[in-house]
Formats: structure tokens, C-alpha cells, sequence
């Protein structure tokens, strides 16, 4: 089966019963597909978006030469719910659900389906993106060959969660009801953008002055970029997401254990070690749980933002390598 080069499909399926008990209606699925699935169907990729980003956010992965070559890969990457392209607030219309991010799995699972993937040679993704794959590996394990989590986990830890309440308050700040403090919408989008700065980077991209290599003039040219960043986002799109991942906490730690237990793929965890709130103490404890589970630590002083794809050569060599790794052909 072909698909055509990197064009945005959409899956629509009438109903799409979620975890939570709820009901999606018209559910729509945003995907994009890079080369051909082989005739033997081994040669498939699956990737999941990360918070903020889209299909086109992986781009820095894949193209002649690079780690995901569509002369070698079928590529299939996966919209989130909530990231405003696949069913989301601002897409919706009506009152949107809550979803969780093993929503987004089985909605990949669907997508599968519909290209005639039934094996994947690995699954993987960054931030929220890596949290979907390790999700999906534990749900799917015999279709799923290997695993690539980037400054990821399997759960919302502790800290992780202070990060996402604490970011996720600007867009509530002053809001009684249907009423307000006189902030306006814009406003609000650019305090979340602020303090999400102040979380994705760390003390060394700051103390060391290591922005001036992104063109940011100073600390708070960062922040001021960042807020008007955002100001051109949908806020329904972002507390949707944010949810969504706030809510992968696992449970207990014994569920989280039991859940990661059956992930039977080859399991790479990379985290920053600058990272904030994806730990490398966080990957330690849960790549011990998975039979196949390793940690490499990635060294960076960009704190999170290093497994953005492409951000940097010396972090993207580091990526590249375990990306060129794990999806060849067994």
C-alpha cells in the first residue's frame, strides 16, 4: 500500500468511545504519512506529537538521509486530541470531552487499521509525544518492535504535575464563572507563556547566556517571546492537552510497574539532564520496570526544550544516533 508523501489525512469515525466512559462524536484524527509501507509491512514508524505541536513537527527526524529516510520508513505520524488538529476545543463546536493519552493511542490504533500497518519497527516521540508511545507499547506490545521515549516518562510525576498546575493556573487567573478580572484571553496566553519558559529551559541556558545562540538579546526577551508565542494559541486547545497530560499519572506506583510490565519492545528512555520536570531520576525508576528498558542520558544545558527536534546539532546528533539505532530493520 502507498501512501502520498508527507499530505495531512484526516481519519473521521462517527463515534469514538473513550476511557473515561464518554462518548467523542465525529472524531477526527489528523495523521500525515512519509513513503511506503514495504510489501513485507516491516518498515513502519510511528510517531505521536508533542504538547503544542503538530505533524509537522518531527521534521528535523525524517527526509532523505536522516534517521526516518521515506525511502526506507512509512512514517505515520499522529495528531493528539486536544492539539487543535486532530478533535479538539477549537475544532469541536460543542462541549469537548475529556481525553487521556491512552485516547490517543487506541486513535493511532485506528489509523493503523486504515493504512494496514499491523507491525511497527518503533514508536516514539518527545515530551508528551514519548508519554503516548510508551502508553501505546504497553497497550499493543506485539505490534510494537521498539521503543523511543525523549525526555519523556510513562507517568506525570509529582513534579511534573506542580509544572502543569502551575503553568495551566494563568488560564484561569481571575475567573469566577463566566465572569473575569478584566484580563483579557491574550493576556492570560501570554502569562502562560511566560511561565512555561521559565520551566521548559533551566539555570544554565540562562546563567551561561546559552539563549544568545537561539537570538534571544536577553532573559527577558525570552520571556517576552515566548508570551507572544503563545498569544497566538487557542486556550481551550492548550487546557485540553495539559489535562490530558496531567491525568497520565499511572496511579499507584504498583500500577505503574504493572502497566510498564507489559511493554515487551526494546525500550530507550532519554532524558536531559537539565530537565525540570521529566527527570532522569523518573526514567531511572521506570525504565528498571520494563524488561527491555534502558536510560541514556542526554547531556544539554537547554533543560527540556533539548529533545525538541532539531534544536541543536550536538542534542540532534545525540537523538540521530539512537533514532538510526532502533529503527532499523530487525
Amino acid at each position: 500500500m502507498r501512501s502520498d508523501y508527507s499530505e495531512r489525512k484526516t481519519l473521521r469515525l462517527p463515534t469514538f468511545p473513550l476511557l473515561s466512559g464518554a462518548m467523542l462524536n465525529d472524531a477526527r484524527i489528523g495523521f500525515r504519512t512519509y513513503g511506503s509501507l514495504s510489501p513485507s509491512g516491516d518498515n513502519a514508524v510511528l510517531l505521536f506529537t508533542y504538547y503544542t505541536g503538530d505533524d509537522l513537527g518531527y521534521a528535523a527526524w525524517i527526509g532523505p538521509g536522516r534517521p526516518l529516510d521515506p525511502a526506507e520508513h512509512f512514517v505515520v505520524v499522529v495528531n493528539h486530541f486536544g492539539g487543535g488538529i486532530s478533535s479538539s476545543p477549537s475544532t469541536s463546536g460543542t462541549t469537548f470531552p475529556r481525553v487521556r493519552v491512552g485516547d490517543c493511542a487506541r486513535a493511532a490504533e485506528h489509523v493503523l487499521g486504515r493504512l494496514g500497518v499491523r507491525q511497527l519497527r518503533l514508536v516514539a516521540g518527545w515530551s508528551l509525544g514519548g508519554i503516548q508511545s510508551l502508553d501505546f507499547a504497553a497497550r499493543y506490545p506485539e505490534r510494537t518492535s521498539a521503543v523511543f521515549a525523549l525526555c519523556s516518562a510513562a507517568r506525570c510525576s509529582p513534579i511534573n504535575e506542580v509544572f502543569l498546575d502551575s503553568v495551566g493556573a494563568t488560564l484561569t487567573a481571575g475567573r469566577r464563572g463566566n465572569e473575569t478580572d478584566g484580563r483579557t484571553e491574550l493576556e492570560r496566553l501570554d502569562a502562560f507563556g511566560r511561565v512555561y519558559a521559565g520551566w521548559a529551559y533551566c539555570e544554565e541556558f540562562f546563567a551561561q547566556e546559552v539563549y544568545r545562540e537561539f537570538g534571544y538579546l536577553s532573559t527577558g526577551d525570552v520571556l517576552e517571546r515566548w508570551g507572544k508565542d503563545h498569544q497566538a494559541m487557542h486556550a481551550g486547545d492548550l487546557t485540553a492537552a495539559l489535562e490530558m497530560w496531567r491525568a497520565a499519572d499511572g496511579g499507584s506506583l504498583q500500577s505503574l510497574r504493572d502497566r510498564l510490565g507489559r511493554i515487551t519492545a526494546r525500550t530507550v528512555l532519554m532524558p536531559s539532564v537539565t530537565d525540570s520536570y521529566f527527570t532522569v531520576t523518573e526514567n531511572h525508576l521506570e525504565a528498571a520496570w520494563i524488561d527491555r528498558g534502558e536510560v541514556r542520558e542526554m547531556v544539554s544545558p537547554l533543560g527540556h526544550i533539548a529533545g525538541r527536534p532539531g534544536i541543536r546539532a550536538d542534542e540532534q546528533r545525540q537523538v540521530d544516533l539512537c533514532l538510526r539505532e532502533l529503527s532499523r530493520r530487525p
